[in-house]
């Protein structure tokens, strides 16, 4: 093939694209990528021009040379192995030789000529060629001109042979010369290195040598010392006492401690022909340096080392011992590895500010002490204590105080795309017709649970017929027509946020009022709740079969609260009902479906529950139970649920007669376990994915709620402080409240809250659902409190503590006592009321004179009696001048107790001599009367 490609030639020559497309450029062959095509004559030219390059010189014009010359060459490897290091005769330890001995390259070139012959010279025939169509003949001898282009295309291919030899040979010779400079460069290096190590070593070795001379000096001095004092103790009698020990010398006597040390002298000196130990590495000699100083420091210091640096040792030819300083550990001190190291610039962080944060956390996220930011917000007027919050601005300028960042964060993030998915799941499943949830409210003893009763029992299989189960307050009943959703509420007014709750949740409010009794407040506040949730009501008249029954009246006092009935023309459906003999019951219910009807209420079906909670409490064996009336979804078990600052997996579910149930769709309440607490009646429900964002939002929700209640106690103004002087001098009542479930703890803490007045204050210390245990006795004994259970006991611990210290605690199953209680007990603690009566009036009209009480009035009763002993007023027109106590009351001579109206007497007034004629005695007295709330 007469044209190749620039990427074919380099790749038949054996180098790089880019490399071959310079030498082209070079040539002044015009070549611009590697698919360019080359012709034989550029190629003729491009070798000319690389022969010219090495030296060599020809005409590149010359197709036919005379001789072509092949050559091939091999390369390979032999490895040495490294010999013995010869000693060293001069005390100088030679250079180590390389670890994996020695590489030589062996190079073998091969060399082939052939010479162009003249035309003459005939190449062989070729060989006869044979078909199969035509017979075997004799080939007729070729032609000059044939002869001719046969040698010229043996010549042409050794030509092209021999250039692509030469560009390879070229090839080779510059990655040879690279190679021979980095060799080169390498020894040179080598060289300077050993060079260098062998300094350092010589440099340590006569460091040695002198720490070493150093050495055996002080030890021959200590030597000649401990000698010479053997010698004086020798001469000298003394008397026996203990030897302290010496650091050099001898078991026996002192005698032998000088040979003995010359003989350590002479067994230290270096010998000749004993190998030196082999050199150690740079960085060990750079790691033990250190060691080696202190040692050498320590020389000058020998009579002050402990004996225990030293141990014994036997002398040469078992003659004498002495005593030889340990040698050191080798190992490497690397102490200051992860030592501290001050930062060359200051920190900058990024610190994230929420809407309220509290002083302690805002320091931890700044990395410095809580009391440097108190002591900062302190210069810019504000006095905080840790746990404060602080709003985002204040925060903010603090960050920036102390030179970092500031970066606004939303708390409410995980809240928010947690409802945010939660609504949009919703919009995307098919809302289905569901049941309505019916709210029943009204006044005390209206017949409220009567009512629910009767549908109950008149609804429900005889299977289920064990009543409602205690503390449900939520459940549904199959009717013909359909089923419905009920909640029942108290009646009593503090259960007033209960009321409220029902009122959020429902669909339908039925209105119980007595026929026989009437509207009545609770009744109002009813209707209050439902106007303010924009629910509509159903009033049901309860109580017909009684004599004095009297629905116009009950009709007429709802107009007073714009509750027109359609009887009257309104549009407000009222039933007529009995839920002792059954009256109207199944109009009632008719009314409620024909109610749902009308309100088209439909919720999907499929899709994460969502829902609110009714009622909750603590079960001493199942753990918190909480009722969930499920709003829209289904409810599963196995899902996990987060509720106010709970969350957790649903374990079990059960229906309101007890049985276990495995899901639950819209408007159907059921009791949930497997919450991690008792949450607070009302909260929403939500199902979550997994746990993991279950806890975030409920710690979020934790979180906030505590900021909450630190926010309480954010800013003290002069009002508050005079208002916390008052309080000191409030007679305090501290409760501590223990409940069954949620909504009448909360109903308790709100009635009780309620009683506090100017003089006594009621506090509650502590409140929880389920029973007393023995950490709510103790927190009675610590503050001084009252132990209120309502419906719930306490265990045999905190019986015990109860007994030992004496507590008050009370057990209550009815609000009303409860509150009672509480109300006379802060009763006792208000002071009496204090009321004066007028018990007599005198006229002064004389006065006298006696030395034993000075001045003497005398009077004439003109109102009532004066009794003596009796608090009196003295008034001089009309104006009260003096007040104190009655001092003598006389009739003539003698002392009387008592002077009726008319009667004439003498009074003395104690302490006071200024009683003129005129004046008017006004004797009065006290009568105290205790107060009630």
């Amino acid at each position: 093939m007469s044209e190749v490609t620039v990427k074919q030639l380099a790749s038949t020559v054996g180098i790089p694209v880019e490399r071959l497309l310079t030498q082209l450029s070079e040539a002044g062959i015009s070549a611009s990528d590697a698919d360019a095509t080359l012709t034989e004559q550029e190629k003729v030219k491009l070798l000319g021009y690389l022969r010219r390059s090495h030296g060599k010189e020809g005409d590149e014009s010359s197709t036919d040379p005379s001789q072509v010359t092949l050559k091939r060459k091999s390369v390979s490897e032999l490895r040495q192995q490294p010999a013995a290091a010869p000693r060293s005769t001069a005390g100088v330890r030679p250079a180590p030789p390389a670890r994996g001995g020695k590489t030589v390259s062996v190079e073998v070139r091969r060399k082939r000529t052939y010479v162009k012959r003249g035309e003459d010279a005939a190449p062989t025939p070729p060989p006869p060629v044979t078909t199969r169509r035509a017979p075997v003949e004799r080939p007729r001898p070729p032609t000059a001109r044939e002869r001719n282009a046969a040698n010229s295309s043996i010549y042409e291919e050794a030509r092209r042979r021999t250039e692509l030899q030469a560009m390879r040979a070229e090839q080779e010779a510059r990655r040879l010369a690279d190679q021979e400079d980095q060799a080169r460069l390498a020894r040179e290096e080598e060289i300077r290195r050993r060079a260098a190590e062998e300094a350092r070593r010589l440099e340590e070795e006569a460091r040695l040598r002198a720490e070493e001379q150093a050495r055996l000096e002080a030890e021959r001095e200590a030597a000649e010392a401990a000698a010479t004092e053997a010698a004086i103790r020798k001469t000298t009698p003394a008397a026996p006492r203990p030897a302290e020990p010496a650091l050099i010398g001898t078991e026996d006597d002192g005698e032998d401690a000088a040979p003995a040390a010359a003989r350590r002298a002479e067994a230290a000196k270096p010998k000749k022909g004993v190998k030196k130990p082999p050199e150690v590495a740079e960085k060990d000699r750079a790691v033990k340096k250190p060691v080696r100083k202190d040692a050498s420091v320590r020389t000058r210091d020998l009579a002050v080392t402990p004996r225990a640096d030293y141990e014994e040792v036997e002398g040469a030819g078992g003659v004498g011992r002495g005593l030889r300083r340990r040698k050191k550990s080798t190992k490497p001190q690397l102490q200051d590895k992860h030592a501290f190291q001050r930062p060359t610039a200051p920190v900058v962080r990024e610190v994230e500010i929420p809407e309220l944060i509290s002083v302690g956390e805002l320091a931890n996220r700044m990395s410095v002490k809580t009391s440097q930011v108190i002591k900062e917000l302190f210069k810019q007027g504000m006095m905080v204590t840790i746990n404060q919050a602080l709003d985002r601005d204040t925060a903010i300028l603090v960050v920036e105080e102390f030179g970092h960042t500031a970066v606004l964060t939303d708390m409410r993030d995980a809240e928010g795309t947690l409802l945010d998915e939660v609504q949009e799941q919703e919009g995307q499943a098919e809302a289905l017709p569901r049941p309505p949830v019916v709210t029943i409210m009204g006044h005390v003893d209206h017949g409220k649970t009567s009512l629910l009763d009767y549908i109950r029992s008149t609804r429900v299989a005889s299977g289920e017929a064990g009543g409602i189960t205690q503390h449900i307050g939520a459940y549904h009943v199959e009717t013909d027509k359909g089923t419905v959703s009920f909640l029942d509420t108290p009646g009593h007014a503090a259960f007033s946020a209960m009321r409220a709750r029902g009122a959020k949740v429902t669909d339908i409010v039925i209105l119980v009022v007595a026929a026989d009794d009437g509207v009545m407040p609770q009744t109002i506040e009813a209707i209050h709740h439902a106007r303010a949730a924009k629910v509509p009501l159903i009033v049901a008249v309860n109580k017909m079969d009684k004599p004095d029954a009297n629905p116009d009246k009950v009709m007429q006092e709802l107009t007073q609260h714009e509750v027109l009935t359609e009887e009257w023309g309104g549009d407000t459906m009222m039933v007529k009902v009995s839920a002792k003999v059954g009256t109207g019951i199944d109009e009632l219910l008719d009314a409620i479906l024909l109610q749902a009807e009308v309100l088209e209420l439909k919720a999907p079906v499929d899709g994460p529950a969502r829902g609110a909670i009714v009622e909750s409490s603590l079960d001493k064996g199942r753990g918190p139970v909480a009722t969930v009336l499920v709003q829209s979804g289904t409810l599963r078990r196995g899902d996990i649920i987060v509720s106010g600052g709970e969350y957790g997996r649903v374990r079990a579910m059960f229906d309101e007669t007890g049985a276990p149930v495995e899901s639950a769709g819209p408007s159907i309440p059921v009791q949930v376990l497997g919450l991690s607490g008792t949450p607070n009646a009302g909260d929403d429900v939500m199902t979550v994915s997994d746990e993991r964002r279950a806890r975030e939002v409920a710690e979020f929700r934790s979180a906030r709620s505590r900021q909450n209640r630190f926010d309480e106690q954010r800013g003290v103004s002069l009002d508050q402080l005079f208002s916390q002087l008052k309080d000191g001098e409030q007679k305090s009542v501290n409760l501590i409240i223990k409940a069954d479930v949620q909504g009448s703890l909360e109903a308790l803490k709100d009635s009780l809250l309620k009683l506090t007045n100017d003089e006594v204050k009621v506090s509650i210390v502590a409140s929880g659902v389920g029973g007393i245990t023995e950490s709510d006795a103790n927190l009675a004994v610590s503050s001084s409190a009252i132990m209120l259970g309502f419906n719930v006991r306490a265990d045999a611990a905190a019986r015990r503590v109860v007994d030992e210290k004496g507590l008050d605690l009370r057990y209550y199953s009815i609000i009303y006592e409860l509150i009672d209680d509480v109300k006379k007990a802060i009763s006792g603690l208000l002071s009496p009321i204090v009321t004066e009566e007028i018990i007599g009036l005198a006229q002064v009209r004389d006065v006298f004179r006696s030395s034993k009480f000075g001045a003497i009035a005398g009077c004439l009763v003109s109102e009532g009696a004066i009794r003596r002993n009796s608090p009196i007023r003295v008034l001089r027109d009309n104006v009260v001048v003096y007040e104190g106590a009655l001092e003598s009351l006389r009739r003539f001579k003698d002392d009387v107790s008592e002077v009726k109206a008319g009667i004439e007497c003498g009074i003395g007034v104690k302490n006071y001599n200024d009683v003129q004629p005129g004046d008017q005695i006004e004797v009065f007295e006290r009568t105290e009367r205790a107060r009630v709330l």
